[in-house]
């Protein structure tokens, strides 16, 4: 793994995009405390993936609780229902 600072990534962009590309992992810090983490897409989708598989395996495991059991669900304000008006 690669560490360096935000401001010395700005000037060797290209040079770490290419080290990622090749499977290397570089730690972007900033005030030496790491903020980012610049990897190449294919490890990106590869990490995504696995997230993913283990949320569908969690949901088919606990089907039985997450089951709807008849309680009224208010919806939240975050996400309201597009197919619902609001001063009903």
């Amino acid at each position: 793994m690669c560490t360096t600072s935000i401001f010395e990534a700005r000037n060797n962009f290209s040079a770490l995009v290419k080290s990622a590309e090749e499977g290397e992992v570089v730690a972007l810090t900033r005030y030496d405390k790491p903020v980012a983490v610049l990897l190449s897409y294919a490890d990106y989708e590869s990490k995504a993936a696995k997230e993913k598989d283990w949320l569908s395996e969690w949901r088919l495991s606990h089907a039985d609780e997450l089951d709807d059991i008849g309680l009224e669900v208010t919806p939240s304000r975050e996400c309201p229902d597009p197919n619902r008006n609001p001063w009903d």
